[in-house]
């Protein structure tokens, strides 16, 4: 038992080392962008699905320089080129505007454009997204949480 305990802590402590090492990564991607310029970013977790991140380096008229996308399962997810938006709005993409694979990343990229207009548009600000464990703890308690 003492070992199935320790094997179990081993485990949980490399998810914990690998995914500081991809948070890592994608916040020095980030900054790369952000350096640059105005950033909107879009995000859909997956649950046990490949999650997907999105972010669109935007001029100051909204317009798409540059897309990058984080999309995985695992925390080996890199961050990658996201191409084929350059020049479009992004305050304007539609579902006609985004690739065929991936419904998280589609969804992401919906959600970068739904933050871009709520916070630069309307000006409003937006909520967190409830992580899983609030969703299982609203359902649990009734909703009370």
């Amino acid at each position: 038992m003492l070992k199935l305990g320790l094997f179990v802590a081993a485990m949980f402590l490399i998810q914990a080392f690998l995914s500081s090492m991809q948070i890592s990564h994608f916040n020095q991607e980030f900054i790369k962008l952000r350096h640059r310029g105005k950033v909107a970013c879009g995000r859909q977790s997956g649950g046990f699905n490949a999650g997907a991140i999105v972010m669109f380096l935007i001029d100051d008229d909204g317009m798409i320089q540059e897309g990058k996308m984080l999309m995985g399962v695992t925390a080996f997810a890199r961050v990658k080129p996201l191409p084929g938006f350059e020049g479009k709005f992004v305050g304007g993409l539609t579902e006609a505007d985004l690739p065929k694979h991936g419904k998280n990343l589609r969804k992401a990229i919906l959600d970068a454009r739904d933050t871009y207009n709520k916070i630069i548009i309307n000006g409003e600000t937006v909520p967190d997204k409830p992580s899983p464990f609030q969703k299982a703890g609203r359902v649990l308690t009734g909703g009370r949480i």
